[in-house]
């Protein structure tokens, strides 16, 4: 039966304690451990009974405990201080946000399909995630102009169980949004506050909530109304669940659905940020509202949309990306293309590599890589990998000049880091080391940290992994009505005292989780070793839908359950937020073995790094830019295979001999005081050179001051005087398209070409044939560089050459080569789109060669 009325019923406090309603709200309790203490302190059985969800601690704990609480004088003072800290945070930032743009209007929109913010808030499955939470988080800290859009779906992502033969299982848990840390967003008059898109012609409406992140805005879409129609309320339902028609759905969501929500807010961006593809149709949405309400034409709106569109792409396989057959994409865009004025077929054709090939399918990442000026991947080597995936998108370019750029993740490390090693940093690093974990100079003061107070601060860590192992095997096994003996022995597996290694992670295949498991017997002697033992803590969830990545947890199980393995192998069902924090703060190695270079980023082991770990990885990601010997291990020098199996073998054999050589042996290596103090300088070393790069403060102002100024910048630019800049960049874009082919590169010379000495230049002389367009329309550039064995470009930089004068219908353009090194070296001339005029000069593909 369904009810004729609802209605909520919140908790009843006591005015002492009303404070803690807005304490409960705000995500700030996920990273600012004096507000997760104070809840603590109210029930700790309840608190992790609860989740660590302060909204439903609020609602169980009893009337009677609230009274006491209410006359507590210790708990009113911590309330106090907690409380005044907390609105200090919120009203007088470090940084006052109109300090990034004096002069002009700032507004960042981050949209991406999933956050990772917190345990009690599973709207996330994995890194992708938990990179946009951190995102939000240091956003929050720096007090940048942002709101970020995302989708609040009713089941979130699933749990996942084990059946008795170690094979994953899944749930999935229905979210109770009443006694989430989330509020509906209302009108004047109390009504909420709803936007609408149209799937096949019908109109499906859409709830708009709201998730505070400190002082970041999150706006979480919600299609579950009872006024759409049933086959669409179920939208919002899972992360990444159904078919591909749900998914598409999905996507008009977020993408279309969220650009109408923030205008239903009053919420005008300067800048849109996509994480990852999901998000693409902002990008149509926008030229859509440009055309109705300001009469732009398709080509002017697309040129200021391009100009304020920043992408990330996280994937660095074709297979990652979400593409959609053309038939289905017609069915819910056909009309909208003529709502957009242009042919079906021209929308086709942003979503493809090659626009004319009506066999391809619609692909969102390369609808984001069309209409977005700022492209990156998110390490130096994911970078260099997107450029070779979608360099078919500018095939006149070199790879090297494909515009996909790059910025490396972080993390937020006050989220990340446990009680023990942020009590270290408060004495040592100052209270106010939050507010600047990018701040190279204050993690020097990790120096003055004595050696046995990180170790025993890291001992301490350990115990703890440990104790929660115990804890949450027994609880597992009594789910399942395991016997007393099995429960018995769960609550004595592992050891606080020996070295542990931790592997966490989505169970993907490439991420090679069995690779360490790959010689069981080889494995044994190293666990097993009577004066050096070794224990494996291993956690992660398989897509639902990937049978393969299930069998490496099931052979992971079957491995461990061997009576060699029983107390040295354990694997922690239902990977999450709470499990990470615990498991990266509390082994001595970190171990990463993706099958390079098919990791993004990885950031798992920053959070290691950030808490002491150290880390043991295949040179891929982020530890391809961070590995130094004095931090931690590599395996392999950054090989590249072609044969899967013969790399597995070698890599494997190079794994064992660096745990029995090198890394074994130095945690073991003990000074008087039982103190392995080689092993703490490489923890040391870590967190004074590594965490300062890698953490989310340095990725977001890298993101401010590469991405978001200038695009503002271009969106001020662009939109005065009736949108004037924007229409003559159209038609100035226009211009180019027609006249391009009659471009050319009639003669180049150069002065003293057979040898130059170093510091010397050559001089470069380009007479070339523009047609109807002057010199202003383009930038004429020497591209010069070393040549390897092959006689090709081993490396490349570029030197403008200017105009000097006309001959004929024939431009002079002259400029300089520096020679800074020696070697062979060689130089050709090429012809590119105005870099005044764009604010990236690659997107229109256009280039002429010498």
């Amino acid at each position: 039966m369904r009810p004729k009325v609802k209605y909520n019923v919140i908790p009843k406090l006591p005015p002492k304690l009303e404070k803690l309603r807005n304490l409960a709200y705000n995500l700030c309790f996920s990273w600012r451990g004096e507000i997760r203490e104070l809840f603590q302190r109210m029930d700790p059985r309840l608190w992790t009974d609860c989740g660590h969800n302060p909204v439903i601690m609020l609602g169980q704990v009893t009337q009677e405990r609230l009274d006491q609480l209410s006359k507590d004088q210790g708990f009113l003072a911590q309330l106090e201080r907690v409380s005044q800290d907390f609105n200090r945070y919120l009203s007088q930032p470090r940084i006052p946000s109109e300090n990034y743009s004096p002069e002009l209007p700032l507004q960042v929109a981050y949209f991406s399909a999933e956050f990772g913010l917190s345990r009690c808030l599973p709207i996330y499955s994995g890194g992708l995630g938990v990179l946009a939470g951190d995102h939000l988080k240091s956003a929050s800290d720096l007090n940048v102009p942002l709101v970020a859009v995302g989708l609040l779906y009713q089941e979130g992502y699933f749990s996942q169980y084990l059946s008795s033969d170690g094979w994953q299982m899944e749930t999935y848990t229905v979210n109770d949004f009443s006694n989430l840390p989330i509020n509906l967003v209302r009108d004047n008059d109390g009504k909420p506050v709803i936007t609408s898109v149209t799937f096949k012609g019908q109109n499906v409406n859409i709830l708009i909530w709201r998730i505070d992140v400190g002082r970041v805005p999150l706006y979480m879409l919600d299609t579950n109304l009872p006024a759409n129609p049933p086959e669409f309320r179920r939208t919002t339902a899972q992360l990444y669940g159904g078919d591909r028609e749900m998914r598409l759905r999905q996507e008009i969501t977020l993408g279309i659905g969220g650009i109408r929500a923030l205008k239903t807010l009053g919420i005008e961006p300067t800048v849109i940020h996509m994480n990852e593809g999901h998000s693409a149709f902002t990008a149509l949405e926008r030229i859509n509202i440009l055309r109705k309400e300001r009469g732009l034409s398709f080509d002017a709106a697309r040129e200021f949309v391009i100009a304020t569109t920043v992408f990330t792409t996280h994937t660095p396989v074709p297979a990652g990306n979400d593409v959609f057959d053309s038939e289905l994409i017609k069915d819910y865009f056909d009309d909208y293309a003529k709502e957009l004025g242009i042919n079906f077929r021209v929308l086709l054709g942003y979503g493809r590599l090659d626009p004319r090939d009506e066999g391809e399918k619609f692909g969102m990442s390369t609808l984001a890589l069309r209409l977005s000026s700022h492209a990156n991947g998110v390490s130096r080597l994911h970078g260099k990998v997107s450029r070779s995936m979608w360099q078919k998108i500018w095939h006149h370019n070199p790879v090297e000049d494909v515009p996909i750029d790059y910025i490396t993740n972080g993390i937020h490390v006050p989220t990340w880091i446990s009680r023990e090693i942020s009590d270290l940093f408060d004495r040592y690093l100052g209270p106010d080391w939050m507010e600047d974990p990018d701040n190279k100079r204050l993690w020097d003061q990790v120096e003055r940290i004595p050696s046995t107070e990180l170790w025993r601060a890291h001992d301490r860590c350990r115990e703890h992994l440990v104790a929660f192992v115990r804890s949450n095997l027994v609880d597992q096994l009594n789910r399942r009505g395991a016997s007393p003996r099995d429960v018995l022995e769960a609550s004595e597996v592992l050891n606080p005292d020996i070295m542990t290694i931790g592997f966490a992670r989505r169970f993907a295949t490439y991420k090679r989780a069995t690779l360490l498991f790959k010689d069981p017997d080889r494995l044994d002697r190293i666990l097993n070793n009577p004066d050096h033992p070794v224990q494996i803590v291993i956690s992660g969830k398989a897509h639902p839908q990937d049978n393969e990545g299930k069998e490496f947890i099931r052979n992971i199980i079957h491995i461990s359950r061997q009576s060699r393995f029983k107390r040295k192998i354990v694997f922690l069902e239902d990977y999450n937020i709470h499990i990470s924090h615990v498991l990266v703060s509390g082994c001595d190695v970190w171990l990463n073995t993706p099958r390079r270079p098919l990791e993004a980023c990885g950031t798992s082991g920053m959070k290691a790094l950030a808490n002491g770990s150290l880390n043991l990885s295949i040179l891929d990601g982020w530890w391809d830019e961070g590995y130094n010997n004095a931090f931690g291990w590599a395996i392999g020098r950054g090989e590249e295979y072609s044969d899967y199996q013969a790399q597995d073998d070698i890599e494997s054999m190079e794994l064992y001999n660096i745990l029995e050589e090198e890394v074994v042996p130095l945690f073991y290596r003990r000074s008087h005081d039982d103190v392995p103090r080689e092993w703490v300088e490489k923890m040391r070393s870590g967190l004074r050179y590594l965490v300062p790069v890698f953490n989310s403060h340095r990725m977001v102002q890298e993101y401010m001051d590469r991405y978001y100024l200038s695009c503002s910048k271009r969106f001020n630019f662009l939109g005065t005087d009736d949108f004037k800049g924007a229409k003559d960049l159209a038609s100035w874009r226009q211009k180019l398209l027609t006249e391009w082919n009659n471009i050319s590169v009639v003669e180049v010379k150069s002065e003293q070409l057979r040898e130059l000495p170093v510091g010397e230049y050559l001089g470069v002389t380009a007479k070339i044939i523009l047609g109807l367009l002057e010199p202003d329309d383009v930038t004429v550039e020497a591209y010069y560089g070393r040549l390897d064995h092959h006689g090709e470009f081993s490396a490349r930089d570029t030197v403008i050459l200017d105009v000097q004068g006309m001959e004929g219908g024939t431009y002079i353009f002259k400029g300089n080569i520096p020679c800074l090194g020696t070697g062979r070296f060689g130089y050709t001339v090429r012809v590119m789109p105005s870099k005044n005029r764009l604010e990236n000069p690659f997107i229109m593909g256009l280039v002429t060669w010498a």
